[in-house]
This record gives C-alpha cells, sequence and structure tokens, in this order.
C-alpha cells in the first residue's frame, strides 16, 4: 500500500503545479534566451581578447579590467559622472514641482499634463534632440533673439558643451525622474500633512520634515532611471555635444562599432551593470520596491 501511494502522490502533486509552469515557463525560457544568455556572453568575452585580424581570441584574461584604471579613461569616468549626477539633480528640481501640481490637479488637469509629459515619447529622440541644436545653435532661435533685442554682440556658444549635454539628457529622460515621483506623491497619506499643520508645522517645514521623507523613494527611483541612462546615452553627447563630450556610453560604442575590440568594450559594459546593480541594492535597502522600477 505504501509503495502504491507514493506515486499516487507525486503525481497529484505533479498535476497541481502543471497550470504554474506551463505560465511560468514560457516567460522563464524568453528570459533567458534574451536576457540571461546575452549578459553571460559579454560577461565571458570581456576575459578575452583580440586578435590582429580583430578576431576574439577565447583566452582567459584579466587585460581588459586592467585597462579600465588608465588615467584617460578615469577622466572620462569623472566626466560621465559629473554628468549624469548633474542631469539628475537638475530632473529632481524640475521633476518634483511638476509631479507635485500633477497629482494634486484635477482629474482632467491631471490627464492633460501626464499627456503632455508623454507626448514627446511619440516622437524619435533623435529628431527632437536636432530640434534642440536648431534652437541653440549660433544662427538658432535663442541667439537670433537676444542678437535683435541687442543684447549680445556676438553668439553664445550654447551648442557643444557640457550645459548642451545635461540639457539635452534632462529633456530625454525627465519623464522618468516625474513618472515615480508622481506615483509616490498620489499614494501620500494627507492626513499626516493635516496633522503636521496642526501641530503648527509651516509649509516649509511640513515639506522637509515629512512630504520628503514620506517621497523619497520616489525620487531615488527616478534618480537611478535617469542617473544610469546618462552614462551611456552617447547620443545625447554626440548630438548636443559634438564629440567634445566623452560618456563610458561613447567609449563603448567606439569599442563596439570602431575599434572593434569587443573584449574591452563588454569590460565596460560590465562595469555599467555593476553600478545598475549597486544603485538598485542600495534602493531597495532603503525600502524601495522593485515593482516601483517594474511599473515606469
Amino acid at each position: 500500500m505504501a509503495s502504491r501511494s507514493a506515486p499516487t502522490s507525486l503525481r497529484k502533486r505533479i498535476r497541481r503545479k502543471t497550470p504554474l509552469l506551463t505560465m511560468v515557463s514560457p516567460v522563464t525560457v524568453w528570459m533567458v534566451i534574451l536576457i540571461a544568455v546575452p549578459l553571460a556572453y559579454v560577461l565571458l568575452i570581456s576575459f578575452c581578447s583580440t586578435d590582429e585580424s580583430h578576431h576574439i581570441v577565447f583566452a582567459f584574461s584579466v587585460q581588459n579590467y586592467v585597462k579600465l584604471f588608465d588615467p584617460t579613461l578615469l577622466s572620462i569616468y569623472g566626466n560621465s559622472l559629473l554628468i549624469a549626477g548633474l542631469s539628475c539633480l537638475i530632473s529632481i528640481l524640475v521633476g518634483y514641482p511638476f509631479a507635485t501640481i500633477m497629482a494634486n490637479s484635477s482629474p482632467f488637469k491631471r490627464t492633460l499634463m501626464m499627456a503632455f509629459l508623454m507626448l514627446p515619447f511619440w516622437t524619435n529622440s533623435l529628431i527632437r534632440l536636432y530640434g534642440w541644436r536648431s534652437i541653440l545653435g549660433s544662427n538658432g532661435f535663442i541667439n537670433s533673439v537676444l542678437q535683435e533685442l541687442g543684447l549680445i554682440t556676438q553668439p553664445l556658444e550654447l551648442l557643444y558643451n557640457h550645459f548642451a549635454v545635461v540639457l539635452g539628457m534632462v529633456y530625454v529622460l525627465l519623464p522618468f525622474m516625474v513618472l515615480p515621483i508622481y506615483t509616490v506623491i498620489l499614494k501620500l497619506d494627507h492626513s499626516l500633512l493635516e496633522a503636521a499643520s496642526d501641530l503648527g508645522a509651516r509649509p516649509a517645514r511640513r515639506f522637509f520634515k515629512v512630504t520628503l521623507p514620506l517621497t523619497s523613494s520616489g525620487i531615488f527611483a527616478g534618480s537611478i532611471m535617469v542617473f544610469i541612462p546618462a552614462l551611456g546615452y552617447f547620443f545625447v553627447s554626440n548630438l548636443m555635444g559634438g564629440g567634445t563630450t566623452q560618456l563610458i556610453g561613447n567609449v563603448i560604442a567606439r569599442q563596439f562599432k570602431e575599434a572593434f575590440n569587443w573584449p574591452f568594450g563588454a569590460a565596460l559594459s560590465i562595469i555599467l551593470i555593476l553600478i545598475t546593480l549597486i544603485l538598485v541594492r542600495a534602493y531597495t535597502k532603503t525600502g524601495g520596491k522593485m515593482d516601483d522600477l517594474g511599473a515606469m
């Protein structure tokens, strides 16, 4: 009896889990094929080298990671962190008030503001950046107006510098800052704000002591979603910086497209992945939820 009951109970367990397996397995397979396998290949070739014909030589070496400490690359890392940090800070300063106003507006105004925020996504980023180039150029709209008003005699250099690159990054990535902050503000318990007011807290003190701490997870989530892409959006620095501003993304793109040094480009990509994992880990450690990142 014991020998018969064991296979029967096993079949029952398999039968109960079969619907779950049929739902999970396709997703798991696609994630393994489209995410895990490419990442594993990138990690693998980062420890390889190239021959004179730029073919990958599958021989273990850490030379690519040693090259990461080259003084020239260290300056590019610092430049990338500066651009990404400034883009993140400006996105917070612009996005937080916008998200607050949108969350506290009527449903109609909220929908309208959301439409204005998301409509640019319907147009390719390159086209929108070319629009900014025509606005900021020497003969662009801003310089033309300033010269007509007699405020300047020579065109201002608004393109091909850090200012233009940061502006382009903020313009492209601002929605990724607004949306998580907006989501957190919508979930804010307004009774806490009323209690702070009843206790005599002025608006500024109420904001820094109550509102800001309660919405910090949204700020952190938005910062991750702005900071990480800002390190790698090489097309923004190419168009707005004219090649004068080099980011980590520019170096990676050059290794794959021009130098054909895929192992070194893979090593740089692994560094970006590690930075992402560290920031996401810090986000979850401070109470952030992965679902909030995935919902953006």
